[in-house]
């Protein structure tokens, strides 16, 4: 039981984070956009949807989990 909450508190903090850097509010470290890094160029804006819904996950199951 302790473990599916250590889980939920991960996804909704990586969620957090997530958000954070698909709305500019987080800086994301990227030096260079070479061909090596260029699919972070391409990720981090999916971020936007991607945070808020990891968010949504962890609050879903934070309520559903058996208490």
């Amino acid at each position: 039981m302790i473990a599916a909450y250590i889980d939920e508190v991960i996804m909704f903090c990586a969620g957090l984070w997530m958000t954070g850097v698909g709305f500019r509010y987080l800086s994301f470290p990227a030096p260079d956009q070479s061909a090596k890094n260029a699919w972070l160029a391409n990720i981090v804006p999916h971020f936007k949807w991607m945070g808020p819904l990891l968010l949504i996950i962890a609050i879903v199951l934070a309520i559903a989990s058996p208490a």
